[in-house]
């Protein structure tokens, strides 16, 4: 799996980069450690700093904590070591370090996992590195000599300058999984079913005091190279696209098809080939900054939408221009005019079909059901539902009778690429709706396991597209397995404690909604469903276009700040999208 670009088209990378990335990758280490005097324990972090030569061997050996290895030119003659946990407190017993000369050894204490012990070791450019670990992840980042890697199944990452890379990755266990930011070789089956990729990258003549030496060796991980590990999808075996990924390489949008390019290459170049280019110019939007909530009106007038919530997350009605203040740059400015923005909406019902409610589907066709009678009639509703790629049940309908005929039309069953659905749903069905109302309601699970694309490139193609998303996620557990669940059928009460959605879910469900100005629903009971259904109404109707007298030039960002003058509401923006012409 990888990104099909030849090496040379990727210039080498300064240490300012790599700087720049030890900020993210060491990120959620940092902040629950603070600093301290060395070889003492603070809160749940410990810090080291230890004297050396100019060059440095270090080698490490953890079990299952997060092992960060960065080379710099600003580490001369030291290493520094910082160990955190977000559990139990860090002694310094629990890392046993021992300098001699330019050889470092650190060897980290076995711990149970939710006490697991996490590292980040800073050492000198071209120093060379050693780390054993099993489950735990590593990243070596910089431009070290050379770096000999061994896990189980933690992922293997590395961001190395790539002017003249040596490198040998072996999988013992299972066929490769990686992703890398230049083209690879092929995989090579060995004996006894082990698998490789080995080469070269960058100039062919380079001298060996640059050259970079990676060995990797893995039972089942992942091995990344120079690919941010956020942007790794769920699956990163090659395979087909999807129609839904079809579609996505069709619209045109540059972010969402690089993620399709660097999980299968081949099936991408070959599918590219087929298309023709297009006879004009596409319709763009023009990319507004994430947090851009106002747009112009006139050259002294800006405007935006906003929706307004009691203590209790209900939407509030009625509001007028003297229920607003509006702070524009810390300044207030005089709100001009307040106009309810019910004009209908393009809805889509996006259905999760996947195999961990194939037994359910009946309940997944009321449930949409439901929510048919329930918006209002003027809305404009399509209908999709999907598991490893997209089903079209209906296009846009104002005809709930037809609608409610189609969804008998679903098939389950299949793995579950919801973020593919979602990119579909972006980058096609809501295409040719820029910059009229639109939104998303997702009936899922939220846990995603197929998709083409990661989480935080469907991420940004929301905050794009000006679609508000309700996600309205459902434990699959909490769905009775009968055809249609009777009002007093319902899971045991005792039980309800531990059908719930998984972290990652529930984390990524806020996001969608917060991005896009939505709102996120987790359903812990059945009956709570037809509430969600009935709130989601209830926020499309009730937001609010407010025009105010500006002080800034038409070309700048304002920042902007909106306080509603009724006790115990709260406001939020919703972003605004431009539609540009050819």
């Amino acid at each position: 799996m990888f990104y099909r670009k030849s090496p040379a088209a990727f210039p080498s990378r300064s240490n300012s980069q790599y700087t720049k990335f030890v900020v993210i990758t060491g990120l959620l280490l940092l902040l629950a450690a603070c600093d301290s005097v060395a070889a003492q324990s603070t809160a749940q972090s410990y810090r080291r700093e230890m004297e050396t030569g100019e060059k440095v061997s270090l080698s490490v050996k953890s079990r299952n904590g997060r092992v960060s290895v960065i080379a710099t030119d600003e580490q001369q003659k030291k290493v520094t070591i910082e160990a955190s946990s977000t559990g139990a407190l860090v002694d310094p017993t629990d890392v046993h370090a021992v300098a001699k000369g330019g050889a470092v050894d650190i060897e980290v204490r076995d711990r149970r996992d939710k006490d697991r012990i996490d590292l980040i070791v800073r050492i000198p450019s071209r120093s060379k590195v050693k780390i054993e670990s099993e489950a735990g992840a590593v990243d070596i980042v910089g431009n070290v000599e050379s770096a000999e890697v061994t896990t189980n199944t933690g992922t293997i990452h590395a961001d190395v300058p790539l002017d003249a890379v040596k490198f040998n990755f072996i999988w013992r266990a299972s066929r490769p999984r990686y992703l890398s930011d230049v083209e690879l070789p092929k995989v090579k089956e060995k004996a006894g079913g082990m698998f490789t990729i080995s080469g070269k990258l960058g100039e062919k003549k380079s001298k060996r005091e640059d050259t970079v030496q990676l060995d990797f060796l893995t039972q089942r991980g992942v091995v990344l190279l120079n690919v941010d590990p956020s942007m790794v999808p769920s699956d990163l075996h090659e395979r087909p696209l999807t129609e839904a990924a079809r579609a996505i390489v069709r619209s045109g949008d540059s972010q969402l098809i690089d993620a399709i390019r660097r999980v299968s290459p081949k099936m991408f170049g070959d599918f590219a080939k087929t298309l023709t280019p297009p006879e004009k110019e596409p319709t763009l939007v023009r990319r507004a900054p994430p947090g851009k909530f106002v747009s112009v009106l006139s050259p002294q007038l800006l405007r935006f939408n906003a929706s307004v919530t009691d203590r209790n997350g209900r939407a509030i009605g009625g509001m007028k221009e003297s229920d607003f203040t509006v702070y524009e740059n810390g300044v207030e400015r005089q709100v001009t005019k307040v106009v309810p923005t019910n004009e209908p909406f393009n809805l889509v019902l996006l259905l999760d079909v996947s195999g961990s409610v194939e037994e359910r589907i009946d309940f997944i066709r009321k449930a949409a059901r439901d929510f048919l009678r329930t918006a209002s009639p003027q809305d404009r509703i399509a209908i999709i539902s999907f598991h490893d790629d997209i089903q079209v049940i209906s296009d846009f309908s104002t005809d709930r009778r037809l609608l409610s005929k189609k969804l008998d039309e679903i098939d389950a069953g299949g793995a579950t690429a919801l973020y593919d659905a979602l990119g579909y749903v972006l980058a096609d069905t809501l295409k040719q709706l820029r910059g009229e109302r639109t939104a998303v309601v997702i009936l899922s699970d939220g846990d995603d396991n197929k998709s083409f694309v990661p989480f935080p490139a469907i991420l940004e193609a929301i905050i794009e597209s000006g679609a508000l998303i309700y996600p309205l996620y459902v434990p699959s557990g909490l769905i009775p397995e009968s055809s249609v669940p009777r009002p007093e059928v319902t899971i045991d009460p005792l039980r309800t404690r531990y059908l719930t959605l998984t972290t990652r879910a529930h984390e990524e469900g806020q996001k969608l909604a917060a991005a896009s100005g939505g709102v996120y629903y987790p359903i812990r009971r059945l009956e709570e469903l037809q509430r969600a259904y009935d709130d989601v109404v209830v926020q499309l109707r009730t937001a609010y276009t407010i025009t105010y007298a500006s002080n800034s030039r038409p070309s700048t960002s304002p920042r902007v700040r909106v306080r509603a003058n009724r006790e115990g509401a709260s406001v939020r923006l919703s972003p605004v999208v431009n539609v540009a012409t050819p």
